[in-house]
């Protein structure tokens, strides 16, 4: 397993994109200035940060309709076989709230909440970017 990125789930999408890209100085991946997604990436090439918007994220979650201020941050873990992984999780009390569910072609995830409710993804990727 290894720590993907740290994903902050917002509102005002534009406003976010422009302070990691201008203020910050990160590198936006794609340009997606309008979101609903981008990721960043700091000079020395680790791990990054990235923008989602938040009422995608509820509806992903099936929870359209909860308060706009919702979840703010996730913990994005990568994991080699996402079935078995999930498997050991819930075998150790852990509740998953969502998947395991392909996400796009190169990806499946499945969601669960820590006891503090923060959210954590588990992605499996299946196709790495060329």
């Amino acid at each position: 397993m290894e720590l993907a990125q740290v994903r902050l789930l917002v509102s005002d999408f534009g406003a976010c994109y422009r302070f990691y890209a201008d203020v910050l100085g990160l590198k936006p991946q794609s340009g997606a200035e309008r979101g609903p997604y981008e990721k960043f990436s700091p000079p020395g090439g680790s791990a990054g940060i990235a923008l989602q918007d938040r009422a995608m994220m509820a509806e992903i979650l099936g929870e359209v309709g909860e308060p706009a201020t919702g979840h703010r941050s996730l913990v994005v873990l990568r994991v080699d076989d996402l079935d078995t992984y999930c498997a050991q999780v819930t075998e150790r009390g852990g509740v998953l709230v969502h998947g395991p569910v392909p996400f796009t072609e190169r990806m499946r995830v499945a969601h669960l909440k820590d006891p503090e409710g923060n959210l954590v993804e588990l992605q499996e990727w299946l196709l790495l970017r060329g």
